[in-house]
């Protein structure tokens, strides 16, 4: 099955859905301690243990019936992987509190180096679901890189002084909402630079 043959519902529910599993499971378990090889658990770093698998299961399921995964999506899958790992192997979970917080910080970083280069990065990745003069993903990109600078910090700012459920309730709805709404807010940069190819 190519890319464009997915259904829309799907591909919706392999992207959201392990957040949205992350977000029922720590709801149901974040009250409850686990004893496993005679160290204690929180309901959170088990749920962050069930979290990684479940991802890259939905990123190789998408992978498969796509045949094709962005970049960033690849590079979200390692960072949580890597920062998941850390909070189960250190039984602490703050490493993967500050995993959205890399991610944003590596996107807006990857996408300013383009600039620099005179050169759109996410023309690259997003050249098929928005079609835009070129002078238009200049001004897109460089907002897109703002905007992950403003959620980094948000991140930092929420996990490092409110509780864990407030942050949960950021990452899994606060996060996905703020993104939705910045591009909804693009409506008039579509409007003025698309090239009217979109599918």
């Amino acid at each position: 099955m190519s890319g464009q043959g997915m259904k829309p519902g799907l591909k919706l529910a392999l992207e959201y859905g392990p957040i949205i599993a992350f977000f029922a499971g720590y709801m149901l378990l974040r009250d409850r301690t686990f004893l496993i090889g005679g160290t204690e658990y929180s309901g959170f770093v088990a749920v962050t243990a069930l979290f990684i698998p479940l991802l890259a299961i939905a990123t190789f399921v998408q992978w498969r019936l796509s045949g094709h995964i962005s970049k960033m999506q690849i590079a979200t899958l390692v960072l949580v992987a890597v920062f998941g790992g850390l909070s189960i192997w250190f039984n602490d979970e703050r490493f993967f509190k500050m995993k959205p917080t890399i991610i944003y910080l590596l996107f807006a970083g990857i996408l300013g180096f383009g600039l620099l280069r005179g050169r759109s990065y996410l023309e690259a990745v997003m050249d098929q679901a928005v079609p835009l003069r070129p002078e238009g993903w200049m001004i897109l990109t460089k907002r897109l890189a703002l905007f992950f600078l403003f959620l980094a910090v948000a991140n930092e700012v929420i996990w490092r002084t409110m509780s864990t459920d407030v942050w949960v309730n950021f990452k899994t709805f606060g996060l996905t909402l703020g993104i939705f709404a910045f591009f909804m807010a693009q409506s008039r940069l579509f409007s003025r630079y698309g090239t009217g190819e979109a599918d």
